[in-house]
Formats: C-alpha cells, sequence, structure tokens
C-alpha cells in the first residue's frame, strides 16, 4: 500500500555522515506506551548512525516546577516531572555514558537549551529526528531546526505518536517544507553505499 505522504514526497536526499547528528527526541518511560512499538527501528537507526561515527543527541523533556511549565501548563492535564522514573530515558535506546543529553522544558529541543551550540561545536549542519510524538516534540524540534540553518532529515518509522492520521499529517507537511523523509533501511542502504563508494 502507498504511503498517504507520498505525494508530498517531491525532494528526496540522504544524509551525509560527516555532516549529520542523530536526535533521539523523548524516549522516555513516560511515553513508553507509545514509544514501544517504534524500539526495534529507533535501535537500528542508533546502531547505524554510530558505526558512521555520527554523535547520538538524546533528549529528555521534564519540568522542575510550575515556573517552567510555560503553555503546556495550561494545555494538557499533567507534565513529566523532573526526579522521577517516567523522566527517565528507556534502557532499551542504548544511550551511552558520553552521549549528549539535552533537558528541555517545551516541545523544540532548541528552545532555551545548548543543543544549536553543541552542533555548531561538532561542526553538524544536518540533524536526522527520530523519538516520540511525532507531532509535537519530534515536528517542532524538526521545524526549528529548518529555521536555524540545519538540513532536516526525519525518520517515518523510528518516530510515533498516538495515532496514525497524526503521524502520517506531520509527515505530509513535513515532506512539504521542512524535511527529507527517511526511514530505517533507506538510511542504512544510504550509509552502505557511501562506504563501498
Amino acid at each position: 500500500m502507498e504511503n498517504s505522504y507520498a505525494d508530498y514526497e517531491t525532494r528526496r536526499r540522504n544524509p551525509d555522515p560527516r555532516n549529520a547528528a542523530l536526535l533521539v527526541i523523548d524516549m522516555q518511560l513516560y511515553f513508553q506506551g507509545i514509544a514501544s512499538p517504534i524500539i526495534p527501528t529507533i535501535r537500528r537507526t542508533i546502531e547505524s548512525c554510530r558505526a558512521q561515527n555520527i554523535p547520538v543527541v538524546y533528549t529528555r523533556h521534564s519540568h522542575r516546577d510550575p515556573s517552567d511549565y510555560g503553555m503546556l501548563g495550561e494545555w494538557w492535564n499533567e507534565v513529566i516531572h523532573d526526579g522521577t522514573p517516567e523522566a527517565e530515558i528507556m534502557r532499551e535506546v542504548n544511550k551511552k555514558e558520553d552521549d549528549k543529553v539535552i533537558h528541555k522544558h517545551t516541545y523544540s529541543a532548541f528552545y532555551n537549551t545548548d543543543l544549536e551550540k553543541y552542533l555548531r561545536g561538532q561542526g553538524k549542519t544536518e540533524v536526522i529526528v527520530t523519538g516520540v510524538m511525532t507531532n509535537l516534540c519530534c515536528e517542532t524540534t524538526a521545524r526549528d531546526a529548518f529555521l536555524r540553518g540545519f538540513r532536516v532529515f526525519f525518520s517515518t518509522d523510528a518516530t510515533a505518536t498516538s495515532n496514525k492520521d497524526l503521524h502520517d499529517s506531520t509527515l505530509k507537511n513535513l515532506a512539504y517544507g521542512f524535511a527529507y523523509l527517511v526511514n530505517c533501511q533507506r538510511l542504512e542502504d544510504a550509509f552502505a553505499a557511501k562506504v563501498s563508494a
């Protein structure tokens, strides 16, 4: 069956391992129910990127107190509290001791964090976005990266949200104006082709 976003995917490109960083967005215990189905593909994506010496950056969304809730406190019935088990990154995504972790308290991983400074310092001009939720933190981070001048690659099978409609709507929007769509297999094939070239 053809993907519902195929009509919008008019541009195709693969990331350059020399210029790319992998962003693993909010793979925390709080989101375990949503995130569990993509664990196999996100792990494969992480392993593929590590094999290409692409740095892996994890984000962790949580709130210390009501002063940093912002509009999320109004929008949602509950927030993730820092220091609770739900705020911790899932062990299944294989975070290494020296991987960069970005603590954030809103949808974008760039807002009031040092993510852009870190990426620029590493000489990275491209980001590959994976994680949860497709239509909230992943999409907002992808759009923000685009506006900051990063080339954005967005995973179709290593991102997840609460339903297919929201997931596909994000993929359509991003393919139309912000990001090159990739999936785990496409990344593996692209990296293998670079190695053999």
